[in-house]
């Protein structure tokens, strides 16, 4: 059953429409009664809307809106969807930030009531484990873990001393004003099986769809990982690396240490991103880069 996150009545946008939506979706994986926006960029996915059912649409203003989608949502016409999309959130006044649970303790770890706990678990004193948790066969999880929200470890996962799962990133446009208009974040984060995480590093939750962490992916210490990231299967990330909002790796990339990747760009199977390399524009498979910006390294 769909989680309810919020209720708003399509009413207050349109006269003529009366439901609820509940929570947020994206065109990647788009549900009935909930809200969402769309750019000139992702034209391309609208035919989805078809599929769904009784949405609030936040819709480019200089692009022509199917009938049959209009008469299936509620369409708002914008000169920047994602800005009315956050201020759908401050208008409503949902926020959606964590509430502390009651907890019981074991061998010093703040467990929340609701939290699951696979067998064999290593649990270190100083972890803390929200309700939503769920936790695998065999993972290794080190003191001063904090795992949030909806997290999802799989089995023999292993975090390191203070790494913080599941956080809250930064998903903040501008209102008109110039003022902060913050994009509450509804997704998770899935670490597979055989992920490893470094000390002190931060993943964030999805903004809607999950950060993902796939099989056998190595994360150094002192790393970020942004929200709705997707790092590849056996994937190895080196320290101090940040991963933007939405950028994603293939099968065995290599990202040298203290590497910047930017929002949306994808990093290729099997290719190598150098040392303190910035990278801006996506990389092909079995590619060299480096630099800054980054730039392919030809033999």
């Amino acid at each position: 059953m769909k989680r309810q996150f919020f209720c708003v009545n399509a009413k207050k946008y349109d006269s003529n429409k009366d439901y609820v939506v509940t929570a947020a979706s994206s065109l990647n994986k788009p549900e009935s009664n909930t809200v969402m926006f769309c750019t000139e960029e992702h034209m391309g996915k609208i035919g989805v809307l078809m599929s769904i059912e009784n949405c609030i649409v936040f819709w480019p203003e200089k692009t022509e809106i199917p009938k049959n989608i209009r008469l299936r949502h509620v369409i708002i016409a914008a000169p920047d969807p994602r800005q009315a999309y956050a201020m759908f959130f401050l208008d409503n006044g949902i926020t959606y930030y964590p509430e502390p649970s009651k907890y019981q303790m074991r061998n010093g770890a703040y467990i929340a009531e609701g939290a699951q706990i696979g067998e064999n678990v290593v649990l270190f004193p100083g972890t803390y484990i929200d309700s939503q948790v769920v936790i695998g066969d065999g993972c290794y999880i080190g003191s001063g873990v904090k795992l949030l929200g909806n997290t999802r470890l799989g089995k023999n996962v292993i975090v390191r001393e203070n790494a913080v799962i599941g956080a809250d990133g930064l998903s903040t446009m501008r209102k008109p004003d110039g003022g902060p208009a913050t994009i509450p974040q509804f997704g998770g984060v899935v670490l597979e099986d055989e992920v490893q995480i470094g000390a002190n590093t931060v993943i964030a939750r999805g903004s809607i769809d999950d950060t993902i962490i796939h099989h056998g992916a190595k994360i150094d210490n002192l790393c970020f990982i942004s929200h709705n990231v997707q790092v590849g299967v056996n994937t190895f990330i080196v320290g101090e690396t940040i991963m933007f909002g939405s950028s994603s790796t293939g099968v065995e990339a290599y990202i040298s240490g203290n590497s910047s990747i930017r929002e949306g760009v994808h990093v290729g199977e099997k290719s190598f991103v150098g040392m303190g390399s910035v990278v801006v524009e996506s990389v092909p498979n079995g590619a060299i880069v480096m630099g800054n910006p980054a730039r392919q390294y030809r033999f």
